[in-house]
């Protein structure tokens, strides 16, 4: 238990210092694309902002996480971090849709931006991100290598403008800026357009991706004295904790160590298939049963 806890508090940790270092960052980059007169510098300091936003409400909810369960929310905090996300969500589109607005005309009449500032603030970009992502590359949480992998898009996103940016210096390119920042927009809508559908399918209570139901009814069968399995249903709490309802049909006649063993081996086999938390019910052949 101590071990577990101890892992708890590095991985908020280490996402906590990489939310500072990008929130940071976004803003730096905020007044440079201003400065620079740059719409990919402005575009990829959006995107460091909604990864900031992602850090923030992943570091939030390691904290609240901590609460448990309570009788206003009898499963816990968790559902609340798709709420985050869709908060996310909608902070980027919205930039995304202003970035794209004013780049559209400046694909028509391309600006010179300022391409030795751009070069500075793609290199501290590169930097910045690099270290906050050598921060999480070593965590194990789920949470922690989500958030690293958003890092390591920041970077390629970075190397793209430093690499758009020597281009414009020494040749006269300019319709660069307003294609990087208009790629990296459409990118961000792209990864958006992904969260905001894994959110909904959490939210409208879907089959999580990862869990097999056909899987789970098979595996239930082979245990001995089921005779069937019916009324199943899964769901998760937040992408990654996932629930399963389910009535089992079995033989008359069994001593209440029997029903025991069979809830225990159920329990054992859906854990391994992706459930965290089963709820079970027993039936007899002449019951009837009522699915909902």
């Amino acid at each position: 238990m101590g071990h577990s806890h101890h892992h708890h508090d590095h991985s908020e940790g280490n996402i906590k210092v990489a939310f500072f270092l990008n929130l940071s960052f976004a803003i730096i980059e905020l007044i440079g694309g201003l400065w620079t007169n740059s719409v990919a510098i402005l575009s990829d300091s959006l995107h460091d902002l909604g990864d900031s936003l992602t850090l923030g409400v992943s570091w939030y909810f390691a904290k609240v996480a901590k609460k448990g369960r309570n009788q206003s929310f009898s499963y816990g905090y968790k559902r609340f971090s798709v709420l985050g996300a869709l908060i996310n969500a909608i902070v980027l589109v919205t930039g995304s849709i202003f970035i794209i607005i004013e780049a559209v005309p400046r694909l028509l009449n391309p600006i010179s931006p300022n391409t030795e500032g751009m070069i500075y603030l793609a290199i501290g970009g590169v930097i910045v991100n690099g270290a906050a992502a050598f921060r999480l590359s070593k965590g194990g949480s789920l949470n922690e290598k989500v958030v690293f992998t958003h890092l390591l898009e920041d970077i390629l996103g970075w190397v793209a403008v430093l690499i758009g940016a020597i281009v414009m210096h020494f040749w006269n390119l300019p319709i660069i800026d307003p294609i990087l920042s208009v790629l990296i927009a459409t990118f961000i809508l792209f990864n958006v357009y992904k969260n905001l559908k894994e959110s909904f399918r959490i939210i409208l209570q879907g089959t999580p991706s990862d869990v097999d139901i056909k899987q789970i009814h098979a595996a239930v069968l082979e245990i001995p004295k089921v005779t069937d399995v019916h009324d199943c249903h899964t769901w998760s709490m937040d992408g990654e904790y996932h629930i399963l309802s389910i009535h089992l049909v079995i033989e008359e006649n069994l001593k209440l160590s029997d029903l025991q063993s069979i809830k225990k081996e159920t329990k054992d086999r859906v854990s391994k298939l992706g459930i965290n938390h089963a709820t079970i019910e027993f039936e007899t052949v002449q019951e009837k049963c009522d699915p909902c």
